[in-house]
């Protein structure tokens, strides 16, 4: 939960002060399907319901998948270099949950963001093996991301 309270918060203050301070304009996150979808049904419904179809196909599905077919390739290798699987896993679902499609053409030069986020993700799925921690992390980071976005551009 506190990793959900520290990305909503960073990940907002890179959008609404970094970003439009090298010139990128922000005010198309009004017309996002996000945006315009009506905010009692957004927060909460549409965030958790977010967060659940994320975590299960890039963290559950992807990363697990990814670990799977790795871990034979480093166990060969070394029984100390299992990690690696896991690392490689991370970054390979970080990056292609940050250039998904979707993510790219609704976020346009913000789908970036995506990454570290990703990357964040992975890591404590992989530490705790615990899909439910971090689709509560996902909700708490994109609730304030929302909200406070929200705010300030209407």
């Amino acid at each position: 939960m506190f990793t959900g309270l520290f990305l909503g918060a960073f990940n907002t203050l890179i959008i609404l002060w970094a970003v439009p301070k090298y010139g990128v304009d922000i005010l198309f996150l009004k017309e996002t399907p996000h945006a315009t979808m009506p905010t009692g049904i957004m927060v909460p419904w549409g965030i958790l319901g977010i967060a659940i179809g994320v975590e299960l196909n890039f963290r559950g599905f992807l990363l697990g998948r990814l670990e799977a077919l790795l871990r034979p390739c480093f166990r060969k290798a070394s029984p100390q270099c299992l990690h690696w699987a896991s690392s490689l896993a991370i970054v390979g679902s970080a990056l292609v949950f940050a250039f998904d499609p979707f993510l790219v053409t609704t976020f346009q030069d913000l789908h970036w963001i995506a990454v570290w986020d990703g990357l964040v993700w992975g890591v404590i799925f992989v530490r705790m093996r615990n899909l439910l921690a971090v689709v509560v992390a996902h909700a708490v980071e994109v609730v304030i991301l929302y909200s406070c976005i929200k705010v300030v551009l209407t």
